[in-house]
């Protein structure tokens, strides 16, 4: 663990705190307008938590027990079509059955359960690289299905009348950004509590062998075929809720929400922070986001390059900047070298 890790904070019992408020909070009658332009910022904030919740799974997965997953955006797809799909009423195009949105919420996380049991049986024998090759082929599937099943999915046009239950219990607009990011955040905090208590228990060191040698750990009598399931089922709920959740904060689903950038970022924001650091991978992400969001409109600053060339550049430093990390700092900023046996 890194020294980030090590604060003497209780992020379980405070995510739990901050839960029923933010519940109580959204129940109540009083609203918060933040200023309007703070808006974009609200917006942004609600998506960084929503991959929050997708990191920390991965970062289970990947940075304690070694399974390089490349698809978690499956999962968080599989989760937000489900919800939608079971909660939508009369959808312009597709299946929406119109139950309750805690129905929807159940069955997507479910849906990515069964997604992640079948998909880790079937795979999790396989070396690292395959792992993730498959992984990312199955992401890519998931996405070709649901922008192709127009009947099923609505196609590229997505679903839409998805259930808002949390715009509909404030105000629209400003309050209801502000109690969203406040219940998405309380959320992400206590599935970080969750997810670290389980990294430092007995648990968490089987983990820890297992990534460092599966052999050994065989020899010492643990089951590691199951706890690598169990692990990457572990994940999946996670993304499977987060792609709920973002289901009923939007009110829609379609594919261009569940693009390879979902997964690409993650993984960014992973090696930046550094694999196995539950605080670390958090501010890599923060960092990701936070430069993209910080650019986005820097291109009107400089009318000489046009906005796809633009793009670009932005694609080329964040490339540098993964490239700079993998090479001087394979470990993360915030990552331990020891935990994860890298040799300088």
């Amino acid at each position: 663990m890194s020294v980030l890790d090590d604060l003497p904070v209780d992020a379980a019992r405070a995510g739990v705190v901050l839960v029923v408020l933010a519940v109580a909070f959204l129940l109540s009658p009083f609203f918060i307008a933040p200023p309007r332009a703070t808006l974009l910022f609200f917006e942004v904030g609600i998506i960084f938590l929503a991959y929050v919740l997708i990191l920390v799974g991965v970062n289970l997965q990947f940075g304690h027990a070694g399974l390089v997953n490349f698809g978690p955006v499956a999962f968080f797809a599989v989760g937000g079509y489900t919800a939608a799909m079971m909660t939508a009423d009369g959808p312009f195009e597709g299946i929406g059955l119109g139950f309750p949105w805690p129905v929807g919420l159940v069955a997507g996380v479910v849906a990515a359960v069964a997604l992640g049991a079948v998909l880790g049986v079937s795979t999790l024998r396989l070396r690292d690289d395959f792992l993730a090759i498959v992984t990312l082929a199955v992401a890519e599937i998931v996405h070709g299905l649901v922008g192709t099943f127009q009947s099923v999915t609505g196609g590229s046009l997505g679903l839409g009348n998805v259930p808002r239950p949390f715009a509909a219990l404030t105000s629209d607009g400003a309050p209801n950004l502000f109690a969203t990011a406040f219940l998405f955040g309380s959320l992400a905090l206590l599935a970080y509590g969750v997810f670290h208590r389980l990294a430092e228990s007995p648990y968490g060191r089987v983990l820890h062998a297992i990534r460092a040698d599966e052999q050994v750990t065989e020899t010492l009598g643990k089951d590691v075929f199951r706890y690598k399931l169990v692990v990457f089922v572990y994940g999946a709920a996670l993304a499977g809720f987060a792609g709920a959740m973002f289901a009923f904060h939007l009110g829609a689903v379609s594919p261009g929400f569940f693009t390879i950038n979902v997964t690409v970022l993650v993984w960014i924001g992973m090696l930046i922070g550094g694999a196995a650091s539950d605080r670390g991978v958090i501010g890599g992400l923060a960092i990701i986001m936070s430069f993209q969001l910080l650019t986005r409109f820097l291109n009107d600053q400089i009318p000489a390059v046009t906005a796809d060339q633009f793009a670009s550049i932005r694609l080329i430093l964040v490339g540098l900047l993964l490239v700079l990390i993998v090479r001087y700092r394979p470990e993360g900023i915030w990552g331990d070298p020891k935990e994860l046996g890298v040799e300088r």
